[in-house]
């Protein structure tokens, strides 16, 4: 994990019961840096998954850059090992909010990745549907596999334990977005660039 706040670190292991036991699981390697320089940084092909849990794609906001076509292929891309996923959170993703950013941010990675999927689930705290987008390197790749049945037998091989939250039947679920945000995800043409916020 890449962090560039340790005060934010420090503060989610020590009042957040939920991020207390990952901050302490020796399977973590905490790195207090910019991601976007220990990425570049990093051997192409490193990575089979990359997760980004950045601040919102604002115009002159401090992550803005990370949500760019040039960010996703000249780094996000090239660190992918083969059949890479790349997760990132997309913003708001409701029947009112999903133009706002998770619509854009779509269409930026479609235009890198050979296949992307979107997928959104509620979220108590921000009030409204929130939106993720995996790009997948190798199209062939099940992002949702077939059926929550399957989802649950891949869970149960690779993760010791019970998840709290997700299982076959949420992420098949967070995959069937309603006919208003798929056909505003189908309508955005904007890609984030560099020179075009």
């Amino acid at each position: 994990m890449v962090d560039i706040d340790a005060v934010v670190c420090d503060f989610c292991a020590a009042h957040l019961p939920a991020n207390a036991a990952a901050f302490a699981d020796p399977r973590l390697t905490l790195i207090v840096d910019d991601a976007a320089a220990q990425l570049e940084k990093a051997a192409d092909g490193a990575f089979d998954v990359i997760i980004g849990d950045l601040a919102d794609p604002v115009s002159g906001g401090p992550c803005y850059h990370l949500y760019t076509r040039e960010f996703y292929e000249g780094v996000i891309k090239k660190k992918l090992a083969p059949g890479g996923v790349f997760v990132t959170q997309s913003g708001p993703a409701g029947v009112l909010s999903a133009g706002q950013v998770f619509s854009c941010i779509h269409a930026t990675l479609a235009s890198v990745f050979p296949a992307v999927v979107p997928l959104a689930a509620h979220v108590p705290s921000y009030a409204d549907a929130w939106g993720w987008n995996v790009a997948l390197s190798d199209p062939a790749t099940a992002a949702v596999p077939a059926g929550a049945a399957a989802v649950d037998a891949a869970l149960a091989a690779r993760v010791a334990g019970e998840l709290t939250f997700l299982d076959g039947a949420t992420l098949v679920g967070a995959a069937a977005l309603n006919k208003i945000v798929r056909k505003v995800l189908a309508d955005e043409t904007h890609v984030y660039t560099v020179d075009a916020p």
